[in-house]
């Protein structure tokens, strides 16, 4: 007897954090969109836009027209507007990392930029009592009568 084969469909989630804001990217069959927080990718900024759109560009570079059968949905959350695009840039490059098992696709993008593979660990520093900032110290006067 003849078995189906049946279509396995792929459904990839990474993560990625830049200071509190933290992107899950999923990555499945579809038509080639890119939503972040359920809109279009075209509905951002123009610079936030270029931001999102390297790893997707690198990708096209090396894979062809693969890119245009896969739907990437992120949700973003927490953080400030910056924050949140370099972690939805960050969750997308390795999603599709996970996705397409290239290994071109990885050294092409540590080639452009580690950041697009690798988190960014900085956070902000705690304030220390009695200052008022992280860093700043009480001010004195050595000032004698």
């Amino acid at each position: 007897m003849a078995e189906k084969k049946e279509k396995i469909k792929k459904n990839v989630v990474a993560a990625g954090k830049r200071k509190t804001a933290i992107a899950k990217a999923s990555i499945k069959e579809g038509n080639g969109e890119v939503r972040i927080n359920k809109k279009p990718l075209e509905f951002y900024p123009l610079f936030s836009k270029l931001k999102l759109i390297e790893p997707l560009k690198i990708a096209e570079n090396v894979l062809g027209d693969k890119l245009k059968n896969v739907t990437i949905e992120v949700k973003v959350s927490s953080g400030g507007s910056e924050s949140q695009m370099e972690a939805a840039r960050l969750a997308i490059a390795r999603a599709l990392l996970q996705y397409f098992k290239n290994s071109q696709l990885k050294s092409a993008f540590l080639a452009y930029d580690r950041t697009l593979l690798v988190a960014d660990v900085r956070r902000k520093e705690m304030r220390k009592p009695g200052d008022s900032k992280a860093r700043a110290k009480r001010q004195t006067s050595y000032r004698w009568f």
